[in-house]
């Protein structure tokens, strides 16, 4: 669960993490009144769970209120990487000597929490690390950082000894917030030095661990309905994982793995997928049901394309469940459907004595084939 600014900076507060003084609006009524109580200059930043604010013009300085409530209402307009910005922040601007940058994240391949700090923030940190490598100092740990540990990762990029001790105090806090939290991942970027030589996190992120969140109860407070897919959140409660793309071809397909697999061989033979979508391993006709529902409500969606391969997945189970959503949804797509594992047989003959409109293919790549070329007609 990616929480926006707002709420990674509520969290990093109940840290102790020194942040902006700012409030929320979601609508131009709400800022108005806000703006009034404010100090000038102010930051209005939009909140959109996606990157590139800045460039897209969704954060803006503005000196006097009258300025302030025309660039709310701007950023309130704006749609950043397809994303209606449906609510601003509203902080108080700080005078900013220099940046930093400053995270923890979950590092995959070696399995590890990884404490990442570099002087050069407030910039894309990939870019930095594929173009300035020696610029981002890196710290594997198990849990929060302990003083010293903290300290010699602060001293590493911060030239002056007081900031470096005020650092090393934030960092600290910073990788208790990460682990107390389940976090993937917890940023602040950037890290400043204001002209009153005080830090100050101005940006804010956090990934909270989905899996992790029924230990946070505390936490879904700051789940944000505005910028949740209805679909994913519904298949999300019937058992089955679906994330939207931008294709033509709808997949249902049992595991994440071979789901992958499927949209890499549509993309092999020139499709596009128009979703992931995984059924589980302990799949019934009643998610097949929902899942070829949730598929069909995208109107891009030109041909389904189901592939099973069947361990505790039972074959006859998905061909029960695509038979009943035929007869009690008006389905108007093509539907290619191969099925391989346990009940194989039983399921391929209720298939073909069910008299429907389904098209089988006996492996992975003949039914992707079939599929983008149904796509295509």
């Amino acid at each position: 669960m990616k929480l926006l600014e707002w709420a990674s900076k509520e969290v990093f507060k109940t840290f102790g993490i020194p942040t902006q003084t700012g409030k929320l609006a979601r609508n131009l009524e709400e800022a108005a009144e806000i703006l009034k109580e404010m100090n000038y200059p102010v930051v209005i930043k939009a909140q959109v769970p996606v990157g590139g604010r800045g460039k897209a013009g969704g954060v803006k300085l503005a000196k006097t209120y009258e300025e302030a409530l025309k660039k709310a209402e701007e950023i309130l307009n704006l749609t950043i990487k397809g994303i209606k910005v449906k609510k601003i922040l509203i902080t108080e601007a700080v005078d900013i000597v220099k940046e930093y940058y400053v995270s923890v994240t979950l590092d995959r391949r070696h399995s590890k929490a990884v404490f990442i700090t570099s002087k050069e923030g407030g910039v894309d940190i990939e870019e930095i690390a594929r173009t300035k490598p020696e610029a981002i100092v890196k710290r594997y740990i198990d849990a929060p950082l302990k003083p010293y540990e903290a300290r010699e990762l602060a001293f590493s990029v911060f030239e002056d000894n007081k900031l470096a001790l005020k650092a090393a105090g934030i960092y600290q806090k910073l990788s208790e917030a990460y682990f107390a939290t389940d976090s993937q991942l917890a940023e602040i970027n950037p890290l400043v030095v204001t002209s009153e030589n005080e830090l100050v996190a101005v940006d804010a992120k956090i990934i909270l661990d989905d899996n992790a969140l029924f230990r946070h109860p505390d936490l879904l407070k700051y789940k944000d309905i505005d910028y949740i897919n209805p679909e994913e959140e519904e298949a999300k409660e019937a058992g089955l994982s679906y994330v939207k793309l931008d294709g033509n071809i709808g997949c249902m397909v049992n595991g994440a793995g071979l789901a992958m697999a499927t949209m890499d061989v549509i993309k092999y033979w020139g499709g596009e997928p128009a979703n992931f979508l995984d059924v589980g391993g302990s799949s019934n006709p009643e998610k097949v049901k929902k899942a070829m529902d949730i598929i069909l409500r995208d109107p891009n969606v030109k041909v389904v394309f189901i592939n099973i391969f069947g361990g505790i997945t039972r074959c006859d189970d998905i061909a029960a469940g695509l038979i009943e959503a035929f007869r009690t949804m008006d389905i108007k797509v093509p539907v290619v459907v191969r099925l391989t594992g346990t009940n194989e047989e039983e399921g391929r003959r209720m298939l073909a004595e069910s008299g429907l409109p389904i098209k089988t293919a006996s492996t992975m790549s003949e039914g992707a084939k079939m599929a983008v070329e149904l796509s295509r007609a």
